[in-house]
Parts: C-alpha cells; structure tokens; sequence
C-alpha cells in the first residue's frame, strides 16, 4: 500500500481527490483542518501525529517539520542505505504530497490586515513538504494545485504516471513555492529597489497572439492585485483584448488621470493620444477629442472619466472604435454601441492617482525599474523666463498641454489650447521634426489660434522656438536645463513669445 500525505488549505475538490486515492489502495495521513474534512466525510486518515509520534504544538507552527516526514519524502527508492535506514527507523515512504498554503496572498491583499496577521499566515511546514517532495519528484508525485487532481487520479488508476508528469508537477511546485516567497519578500520589503527584485505574476489567460500574429503571448496580472489596472476592467461587450489593446488601453488609463477635475475624453492610438478633450460636458470633450484627429483615432481607444451617456455614444457609433472605456454606460448608450459586434465596451471606475508601483521594462539579459512619472504640475511649479508674461488663459493652457505631452512618446511635442489637443508630435529622433509634426496637424485646426506648445525636455537649439513663433503659437513652455536656454530666450524675446520653464523633463520612451 502507498501513502500520500494531504495538508492544504485550499479544499476545493480534496474529498473526491481523497477517495480517488483510496480506491487505488492510497494510505492517507493528514493534518489539522484537512484531516477533519476528510473524517466528516468519512475518508479513514491518520494523524500526522501517528507519523511523528510527537504533537503538533505552538498553536499549528510545528506538525510538519519532523524526520520522519521529510526522510520518507526524501528518500531515494534506488539507493539501498536511503532505503536501509527508513527502515531501520521504522519510517515508512510517502508516495504523494498534496499541499498547498496558508492564504498569505489574501491576507496580505486585505487593506485591513495588520502586519502580525500577515505574518501568522507564512507558511513553513507547508513549503518545506513541497519542496522535498519536488526534489525526489523521481518517486513522490507533489501536486499543489486542485486542478491538477483528476489528471493526477487518472494517470494512477491508469497505472500511466510517466516521467514527463512527475517532472511537470515538479517544476509546478517550485514555480508554487518561488512565487509564494516572492509574494512574502515584497510585503516585508522596506525599499522600492532591493538588493533583490523579487516579482510574482498569475497568468490571467492566454493571448491568440502578440504584437504580431507569429509571436505567442500571454497575460499576467499582479498576485496582488492593483485595483486600477486595465487587467481588473470589467468587459461588458465584446471579446477579449489583445496583447496590442492592452498596451494601449494601459497608456490611455495613464492618460486619463492627469485630467480628473473636468469631464475629459483620450483618444489614443499605438500608444500616444491622439486626440484630448476637456469641458463642461463628456459630450463636448469627445466633440473636441475627435476633432483634435479624427484621422488617428480611427480602430483606436477611448477612454472618457465620466459616464457616457447617449448624446455621446450615438456619436462614437459612427465611427470604427477598438475599445471604450468608462466608468459606466447609461443603459442607452451601452444599447447604442453594443450594436457594434466588434466593439469592446469596458468599465473601470477611474482613479485620482496612480498606484504606488515600480514600472519594471525588460531588457535583454535582465530589466530596468524605475517609479512612476506621477507628478502633476500646477500654476506655481512653472517659471517664467521671457520679457512676455503669459495670460490667465495661456497659462491654463500650458498647464493642460505639460500634463498631455507626458504622455507622448519622446521626442514629444504637443500643441494645444485650454482642454484640447492639436497636434501632436512624437518619437522623433531630432525635436524639430516633433515641433514641425504637431504644427502641421495643428494648423489644419480652426481653432489654432492662440495655441501654446508643450515640451517634454529642453530645447538644445533655438530653432524650435523660431518656428513655433513662425507659426503662430504664442506660449511655450519647456523643461529649461540646456547649455543654450540663453539662446532659447533671446529668442523668444526677440519674437515676442512667451517661454516658461517646468524645471521637470517627462521623457517617456
């Protein structure tokens, strides 16, 4: 007769996986709250103490952590002293561990949580059974997850458990327990960037593809999750998004936050906006966010940071949109759009503020980690370094312009006025093709008159600011910190623009 040892706790599924293994002539020893759900269904098991011949004690801390459990998990069934030994010390062989641990991830997720609650929910007899279990995998089957039962329970009855499944289950387990330690080591972690960066992601599902139809592809979200995040976006409509919609959904949602205080609507597209609107209404934002391009925003993304109503939806319905999101829809305007097979409808309450989280990009050969770029100007953070003063209205519309361009991919030029963007330049290897770009966009613009032009970092030349002036704009504003800002200045005086310094460059690459 074998033995398998069961200690979870996760229930899902355990009696139907406990008499399966009965009936394949399985000996049970369990522990604890297992080892009562199996007696109330009748399952004969014995206490793990029957095994130790010693009690579990300091409350539950110790039951597991004994000789007799790790050397009958540890044992090499091939190696004759391995053998010998158990049997001289009357240790019989565990043949299957099923464990899994104390829910350390759903304490530490409760706002609530105090840190010694997250701390009794460490688990250590837990992961050390499934670690020497996953060593000998050669002779112990460990299984750590429910879903992995009735694979398991076939392959016995089958008398089938190849090598292939021992080693599947072996990597599973230590995939398991890295994860749970990772997860332990970030809760307890005092600094943003540690001697070592230890992350853990679930996999949420599996992606028909990439960026492109021949790369494989898959979604994880955050163990913990973080609320505002385009992976915790209810889907109301429409199929699942694609590895390239959650990118861009993911850049709009950034977007969106720097403009909470008015009714505002993104339109972007392979991650840059295209198009920003702001007013009174969510209405007249979209009006202004689509006639900010309404060439770019075509197969792109909305997302507005108010309910969309059906004055508003009737016009989104005339276009062809990938994805909106909102907060919600009104019952009308969910009718409205749902029309759309094709369109992803998505709700997300919208947030004040970023969450706290280190950005973490890949690199070949390892990855690069830095905060957040959540800093917001206002009216006292700017400096004005020209003869011209700004306006109350030009500087309402340069603070509006720095939060739009710290979205754009650098180099980034944004032209705009007070709650919509014009044009918009982005990603150019040299800034004065960017500033010639979001010029030109914004000169097909009725409205470009006045326009104020935002920077992401300091202009290395005065050329920038000569050709904005050529063409109109009548307000910059610009990190400053250039050997040459002198020349930027004189500029400006020279042609009698105003040019304020942010004293803050937003690159985003």
């Amino acid at each position: 007769m074998k033995r398998a040892l069961l200690s979870v706790s996760d229930k899902t599924g355990l009696v139907d996986f406990a008499k399966g293994l009965v009936e394949n002539d399985y000996e049970l020893i369990s522990t604890g709250g297992t080892l009562k759900t199996l007696q109330e269904a009748g399952i004969a098991a014995k206490s793990i103490t029957e095994i130790t011949h010693f009690p579990e004690i300091l409350d539950g801390r110790v039951k597991t952590l004994h000789p007799a459990v790790h050397a009958a998990l540890l044992a090499k069934r091939e190696n004759a002293d391995h053998m010998a030994t158990l049997k001289e010390l009357d240790i019989t062989p565990i043949d299957l561990v099923a464990v899994n641990l104390y829910p350390f991830k759903e304490t530490a997720s409760n706002p609530n949580a105090t840190y010694d609650q997250a701390i009794e929910n460490i688990d250590i007899g837990g992961p050390s059974m499934i670690r020497s279990a996953a060593k000998n995998a050669k002779d112990v089957l460990v299984l750590v997850d429910p879903a992995d039962y009735a694979a398991v329970l076939t392959a016995i009855s089958a008398d089938e458990i190849t090598d292939d499944l021992r080693r599947t289950l072996q990597a599973k387990a230590f995939r398991h327990t890295a994860a749970y330690d990772a997860l332990i080591a970030s809760y307890l972690s005092k600094t943003a960037f540690p001697e070592k960066l230890t992350l853990t992601y679930e996999k949420d599902f599996d992606l028909r593809y990439g960026e492109n139809p021949h790369q494989k592809a898959a979604v994880y979200a955050n163990s913990i999750p973080t609320p505002y995040s385009i992976l915790q976006a209810k889907i109301l409509h429409g199929k699942k998004l694609s590895y390239n919609n959650i990118k861009d959904a993911d850049a709009a949602l950034r977007t969106i936050l720097e403009f909470n205080r008015k009714p505002t609507v993104v339109t972007l597209k392979h991650m840059n906006p295209a198009g920003i609107g702001q007013a009174d209404t969510i209405e007249t934002a979209w009006d202004k966010a689509f006639a900010a391009d309404d060439i770019s925003i075509f197969g792109g993304i909305v997302v507005a940071n108010r309910e969309i109503d059906l004055a508003t939806a009737t016009k989104m319905h005339a276009i062809f949109l990938e994805i909106i999101i909102a907060p919600s829809f009104t019952p009308e305007a969910f009718d409205m759009l749902a029309k759309k097979k094709n369109l992803r409808l998505l709700s997300l309450p919208i947030a004040d503020k970023l969450p706290k989280e280190i950005e973490v990009t890949s690199v070949l050969g390892g990855a690069v980690a830095q905060e957040m770029d959540d800093v917001v100007e206002e009216d006292a953070d700017l400096e004005v370094v020209s003869e011209k003063q700004p306006t109350a209205e030009q500087i309402s519309a340069l603070i509006f312009a720095q939060k739009a361009v710290k979205h754009v991919k650098s180099n980034a030029i944004l032209v705009a006025t007070d709650g919509q963007t014009l044009g918009i330049g982005a990603g150019q290897p040299n800034r004065i093709d960017s500033v010639k770009i979001a010029i030109a966009h914004a000169e097909t613009k009725p409205d470009s008159a006045n326009a104020v032009l935002a920077s992401d970092a300091f202009f290395p030349m005065d050329d920038s600011v000569s050709f904005a002036a050529s063409k109109g704009i009548t307000a910059i504003v610009e990190p400053g910190g250039s050997i040459k800002d002198k020349d930027s200045i004189a500029m400006a005086n020279k042609l009698g623009v105003v040019l304020v310094f942010s004293h803050r460059r937003h690159f985003r690459h």
